[in-house]
């Protein structure tokens, strides 16, 4: 996606007012929402039908739970990006969230302004989190990192990255935003991007979040 493009959202959410006022602020503020829905079965039928560069997400929905909704929609459509707003700051429900696909976590006590600011970032797959949150997920990463692997595992072999791809992936799993990436590396964002889409592809992963886990994984975090 290039700047000049429009971002289309997709806003879910159970509760009508609030559903329609973070539509109506984020059109507001130039993103092109094309849907919104308020269960979990219509949010995946939409979804499906309109295709989103991103999906503002409450967990608690009726008729299929928000993690579900992820999980389903992001196993078809890797490159959909999904921002979780929910009033739950619990540690279970990040880390659920996470785990099914979800790009970013903001709480809905978050103003327009960074709701804003978080879809944008979510749209070109940077990690949007409430503060103090990012470092519960990487700190749950780490923890997987570190149990054994399941017995009988093969080891698969490991793709060849260059020097480049594997110095971005060190600073993707020390938490940098790609902004901050292209300004440490002097390269511009859409460097970044392409070699992180290189990368993913080359290790056969689906999104930043299961790359930060296999970065962890090698110890390049604290390269």
């Amino acid at each position: 996606m290039t700047e000049q493009q429009t971002i289309k959202v997709m806003v879910v959410d159970d509760h009508p007012m609030w559903r329609d006022a973070v539509a109506r602020d984020l059109a507001a503020a130039g993103f092109d929402v094309v849907a919104t829905a308020g269960d979990g079965p219509q949010a995946v039928r939409r979804a499906t039908a309109v295709d989103p560069d991103v999906l503002v997400l409450d967990l608690n929905l009726p008729g299929m739970p928000g993690v579900q909704v992820c999980k389903e929609l992001v196993s078809t459509d890797p490159g959909l990006r999904v921002l979780v707003l929910s009033a739950s700051g619990e540690h279970a429900d990040v880390l659920e969230a996470v785990k099914s696909g979800a790009t970013g976590y903001l709480l809905k006590s978050a103003s327009t302004e960074e709701l804003t600011d978080a879809v944008r970032r979510t749209a070109v797959g940077d990690p949007v989190f409430t503060p103090g949150l990012a470092g519960l997920v990487l700190g749950e990463y780490r923890r997987l990192a570190s149990d054994p692997a399941p017995a009988g595992a093969d080891e698969p072999k490991v793709p060849q990255l260059t020097d480049r791809e594997t110095e971005v992936l060190r600073l993707v799993a020390k938490g940098l935003s790609y902004k901050q990436i292209a300004e440490r590396l002097v390269i511009s964002h859409r460097t970044v991007q392409n070699h992180v889409q290189n990368t993913l592809g080359k290790l056969q992963l689906h999104n930043r979040v299961e790359l930060v886990r296999y970065a962890i994984e090698r110890g390049l975090d604290d390269a």
